[in-house]
């Protein structure tokens, strides 16, 4: 064979193996194309979702850690006919004596199924008086509904309710120690919930809500959205409330 023709066939090899490296570099720059393009895709729906869970207040944190406002705690069945509004501030004299007063009247129609309340839970006169004491409770409070304890425990902190310059609440030991008089609270999750203040941001938004809606002190008792507790010329008394809410069943 002439070195011409082997100068040929070597080129042509050549030329050959060029382009199989070509093709082969070519298909793997579309499997990596197509990689890319699914993982876009991905992360495209995962951004979307992260958008609609945001917008519904879904995350880890729940209702509480989530939004941008605090939801109120409600005891009673969802489809009262009556609503209740209640804002409170467990170091305030004036809430201990309404719920002294009303505490039973309220139970009674909320098992009846004729009424809802909703709490919201504030720390105004930590903020007057100085202390921590209505924030720690508040905190403590939420602890007890996240084990379905809020009533039970709501009560117990208002019948040992401390002088209004007494700061005894804010001694979370004091908290915990309460929380021994409700059935099944005393646990590890309450304890440490207690201890970390999990709930304080709750507060805080729950306290900032509060200062900004126009109303001037605790306790504030709105039946279905008309104040009711504010009037001195005509008191409340459980008598007319229980008539106001029974009218509406």
């Amino acid at each position: 064979m002439s070195e011409k023709n082997r100068e040929g066939k070597r080129t042509a090899r050549e030329q050959l193996r060029e382009q199989r490296e070509r093709e082969k570099a070519a298909e793997k720059r579309g499997r990596v194309l197509k990689v890319s393009a699914a993982i876009v895709g991905v992360l495209a729906v995962a951004a979307v979702v992260g958008v609609v869970a945001a917008n519904q207040g879904g995350g880890g944190g729940g209702e509480d850690e989530g939004s941008a406002s605090a939801k109120p705690i409600s005891v009673g069945q969802k489809k009262a006919p009556a609503e209740l509004t209640v804002y409170e501030d467990f170091r305030c004299p004036a809430c201990g004596q309404f719920e002294n007063v009303f505490r039973d009247t309220l139970h009674s129609l909320e098992e009846d199924g004729k009424l809802k309340v909703n709490y919201h839970i504030v720390s105004i006169i930590d903020g007057a008086m100085g202390g921590t004491g209505s924030k720690n409770a508040a905190n403590a409070a939420v602890c007890a509904r996240d084990e379905g304890k809020f009533q039970e425990y709501h009560d117990v902190l208002f019948r040992h309710q401390p002088e209004e310059q007494d700061d005894a609440f804010a001694n979370k030991k004091t908290l915990i120690g309460l929380a021994k008089k409700v059935d099944g609270l005393d646990g590890a999750a309450f304890r440490s919930c207690v201890n970390d203040g999990k709930h304080d941001k709750w507060v805080e938004r729950s306290t900032s809500a509060f200062q900004n809606s126009g109303h001037q002190g605790t306790p504030t008792v709105l039946l279905d959205g008309k104040n009711l507790y504010g009037d001195q010329s005509d008191p409340l008394t459980p008598q007319k409330l229980k008539k106001k809410i029974e009218a509406k069943s």
